[in-house]
Formats: structure tokens, sequence, C-alpha cells
């Protein structure tokens, strides 16, 4: 991964790239008990890194105050979200993390998703992987926060929305 030190981030430079086609995408679906639930995770390559945009619909919702729902939000080393009757997603395995480090600096750990009346937007930059390293891997929506401590995985709950990263087709940006 290119890690030049100076990068230019402004507001026009971000849109040109957002414009821009993705190298690679994951189509979420949610599990058999959150079927309304999709969205899509859209992977772009920067000289700073992979600005990742996530769009998300069909989330589980709270009804009380003050209780708005956070979501853990990981790529998983698994290249298929088939699973069984205890893990939906159980062929998505474990969080990504091909340098063998303790959660939560594993490369797929990622900012959590905040819950917005059954919606998520975010849109964040990272250098812990390249856009090549994940195509072909998971990309996993949990139903608790991430707790950022737990071992191995942040106590983040069950899973509740799959996919898998495949590099987009045709001519890029």
């Amino acid at each position: 991964m290119n890690k030049s030190p100076s990068h230019s981030y402004s507001a026009a430079h971000l849109c040109s790239i957002l414009r821009g086609r993705p190298q690679a995408a994951a189509n979420l679906t949610g599990s058999s008990s959150y079927p309304g639930l999709s969205g899509t995770v859209s992977f772009y390559r920067t000289d700073g890194g992979v600005i990742v945009l996530a769009v998300v619909s069909g989330l589980p919702r709270s009804d009380a105050p003050c209780q708005e729902r956070i979501f853990g939000f990981h790529i998983h080393e698994g290249s298929d979200c088939a699973g069984n009757m205890d893990d939906p997603f159980a062929d998505a395995m474990s969080h990504y993390d091909p340098g063998g480090c303790k959660h939560p600096h594993h490369a797929g750990d990622l900012p959590p998703l905040f819950g917005n009346d059954g919606y998520a937007l975010s849109l964040f930059l990272t250098d812990r992987f390249s856009v090549d390293e994940v195509i072909g891997r998971t990309i996993i929506i949990h139903d608790h926060p991430d707790d950022f401590t737990t071992q191995p995985s942040g106590n983040s709950g069950t899973k509740v929305a799959c996919g898998v990263i495949r590099r987009t087709a045709g001519p890029c940006c």
C-alpha cells in the first residue's frame, strides 16, 4: 500500500473521487431475521488509502429515546455469506487480520454504523488495507456495537447482514 506522507483531501478532490466508480463494492443482504436489510459498501482507491462508503437501509430500530442503534461493522476473512442454524453467515469466518493483530487493530475492524431510523451512512478513509487485499472477502454488520476491547471480535453480537466484496466491472476512473 502506498503511504505517501502528503495527501490532499480537499472537498473538491473527495467529491471527484466519489463521483467516479469505485474499484470494488459489496451488496449487503440481511439475514432471514432481517430480510429488509440491504445496502452497498463501496471501496475507492486513493494515494492515501481507501475511501469506504457504506449506505444501508432496513437496520433494526429502537423506539426508546436516546437508544438509537449502533452496529459493529467489519471486513471478515471468508469469501462467502452462507451460514447455518447457529450463525446465518458462518462462512464469513472471523475478522480480516493478515497481520495477526489483536482487536481492535485487525485490518478489518471498521468504525461502527450509527443507525438513523433504520438507515446508516458512513464515509471514512483507512490505510489498514488496499482495495486489492479485500476483494473476495466479506463485509459484515453485527447487531451490537463493537466495544473495541473484547477479544477476538469486540463482543459485537450476531451477524445481521453480509456481502462479498467484488471488483467492479469495466474501465475505471
